[in-house]
C-alpha cells in the first residue's frame, strides 16, 4: 500500500519515534509499504521553523534528505493537485493539511494523519 504521512508523522518517525501511534508504527514498519512525503510537509516545515515553531526545529534540507536515505519517495505538488482542492469540504483550513490530503486524492494513495480533523475527510484518508 502506498501511504503519503502527514508532516507530523514525518517529523516523528525520523526523529521521535516514541511518539508514533502502535498503528504508525506497524504501518510505517511493514516493508509491504511504500512510504511516501510531499514537498508540501517540506515547505511547512520550512516555514513553520521560520517563524520559531519548537515542533518545527529541524532543518527540513536534513529532513528530505534523511527521508530519500531511507527509502521514502517524494510526492511534489503539481497544478491537478492544486486545482482539486476547489472540491474539498471546508473541514480544515491550514493550507498543507489541504493539499496532503488533495494529493492523496488525485493519486489514489493513503493519506496517514494524526490530525483528527484530517481524518474527518473523505476518501483515501486514515487517521493514526
Amino acid at each position: 500500500m502506498k501511504l503519503l504521512l502527514d508532516t507530523h508523522l514525518l517529523l516523528w518517525a525520523a526523529g521521535q519515534p516514541e511518539r508514533l501511534s502502535s498503528a504508525a508504527r506497524t504501518l510505517i514498519g511493514d516493508a509491504q509499504n511504500e512510504l511516501l512525503f510531499s514537498s508540501a510537509s517540506i515547505w511547512e516545515v520550512s516555514i513553520k521553523r521560520g517563524l520559531g515553531r519548537a515542533d518545527f526545529r529541524v532543518d527540513p534540507r536534513l529532513l528530505r534528505r534523511g527521508l530519500l536515505d531511507n527509502g521514502y519517495g517524494e510526492v511534489p505538488i503539481t497544478s491537478e493537485h492544486a486545482a482539486s482542492l476547489d472540491g474539498l469540504p471546508p473541514i480544515h483550513k491550514d493550507p498543507f493539511d489541504r493539499i496532503l490530503v488533495a494529493q492523496a486524492m488525485v493519486e489514489g494513495i493513503t493519506l496517514l494523519t494524526t490530525d483528527p480533523l484530517v481524518a474527518q475527510y473523505p476518501g483515501p484518508v486514515r487517521g493514526v
